[in-house]
């Protein structure tokens, strides 16, 4: 892979970075870091996040609310505070759509930043193109998300991440047949679970889907069904929570050396160490979108100190805040280049689609927008092992090669990113 940024993005880059670093000096830094409270004209924003059983994605929106307020209190954009909105979309549709429209068409806010969810993308990609207005998104997981021409996610979702747990899987385990299980949603499980499939067909391998009702979860018989597939690997295509549950019919049944267990990011929380216990001790492999938790990067490091300083009690430290955190940034970054005084939501797409080359530690490739009409700038990962009560890095930042990939390999040639 040969990635190359821009002049001019470099050097915002490198300044940006500049910047960052001298979060070791004590409290965080963001946007101009005045030590200044804005008090202008607010900035409308908004967001959205799904947070309600099967899982929690409000890490992104909560990590975007604490850098926007680290900025406000830090000279805003060009003495503007940002106003931020976020909703709750509890994973009902008719919910999601109603906050959008809200936001969108009520509130007039100039772009979203920060939205995680597995529903409100699908409801709301045609509304955030008819309206002309950018989401910049922390927890894409479904089809949707990377194939819309208004939304941009600076996480993964499960296809790159999955399959770059199968190439971990393939050259350092083995793997001759996987088994991907995931739910029976068809632009999430059934979406990402074929690209598994067809990726282990594309190196002479055999792939199967194990699907599963997500309102009727039967561990147990997913558990017998991956047995009776005859795979050697398993991909749990799943969140932390059904995950954790269905490695824990595997150590019911004694089943822990049946298999190679490779997952992508979910499976990466805080906790889930301890969860698992000693039984899994080398045993589970996780493809990681961002970077390690306890990195020593200077984002990673500001990351932490926003949160600690302007998070609230509770926020998640998960990948979906790691991702809000640089969703937020790069926003950010991306409106102190307009005039405050003519800052609008055409202004503001514009701005965002001209991110090209936005560096961070947390990522393994520079981010871009561009004018596509699909996103997924990242799409490089890393590999963990649980080691003991910690996740231990077994391989550092390295590509996928995948058909799916295709249409963005060309946009990173037209933006100049790749030979």
């Amino acid at each position: 892979m040969n990635l190359r940024m821009t002049t001019a993005a470099m050097t915002c880059g490198l300044l940006a970075f500049a910047t960052a670093a001298k979060a070791d000096s004590g409290g965080p830094v963001c946007g101009l870091n005045t030590g200044e409270a804005a008090t202008g004209e607010p900035i409308r924003v908004g967001g959205i996040s799904g947070n309600a059983p099967p899982g929690d994605f409000s890490g992104g929106t909560r990590a975007a609310a604490a850098y926007f307020a680290c900025v406000n209190a830090n000279g805003g954009i060009h003495g503007r505070p940002i106003a931020y909105s976020v909703g709750n979309d509890q994973w009902n549709p008719e919910l999601a759509g109603q906050i959008a429209s809200r936001l969108v068409e009520d509130e007039g806010v100039v772009a979203l930043v920060g939205n995680g969810s597995v529903v409100e993308m699908a409801v709301n990609a045609e509304l955030y193109a008819e309206h002309g207005v950018m989401a910049m998104a922390s927890g894409c997981a479904i089809s949707e998300c990377f194939e819309s021409a208004n939304i941009v996610s600076t996480n993964q979702g499960p296809l790159p991440s999955g399959i770059g747990a199968l190439r971990f899987a393939i050259e350092e385990l083995g793997a001759e047949h996987a088994a991907c299980i995931g739910f029976n949603i068809p632009n999430n499980g059934g979406w990402a679970c074929d690209w598994m499939n067809r990726y282990m067909e594309q190196h002479g391998l055999r792939g199967t889907s194990i699907l599963m009702d997500p309102t009727s979860v039967d561990l147990n018989g997913t558990y017998l069904q991956a047995l009776a597939s005859g795979a050697d690997t398993i991909l749990l295509m799943l969140p932390a929570g059904p995950a954790i549950g269905l490695l824990g019919v595997a150590e019911e049944q004694a089943g822990r050396d049946m298999f190679n267990w490779v997952s992508p990011t979910p499976l990466y929380e805080p906790g889930v160490t301890e969860v698992l216990g000693d039984y899994w001790d080398g045993h589970i492999y996780i493809n990681i979108e961002l970077n390690q938790f306890d990195s020593d990067g200077a984002d990673n490091r500001n990351w932490i100190a926003v949160m600690d300083a302007h998070g609230r009690d509770g926020d998640r430290r998960d990948t979906f805040s790691q991702a809000g955190y640089l969703s937020a940034r790069f926003f950010v970054e991306a409106l102190l280049e307009l005039d405050p005084e003519s800052i609008d939501r055409a202004s503001v797409t514009d701005a965002i689609r001209g991110i090209v080359g936005a560096e961070s530690d947390l990522l393994c490739g520079p981010f871009y927008v561009g004018d596509g009409d699909r996103h997924m700038p990242n799409h490089r990962g890393r590999m963990v092992v649980l080691r003991g009560d910690a996740f231990e890095l077994v391989r550092n930042c390295f590509d996928i090669d995948t058909a799916y990939l295709e249409p963005i390999l060309e946009q990173e040639r037209r933006l100049g990113l790749r030979d």
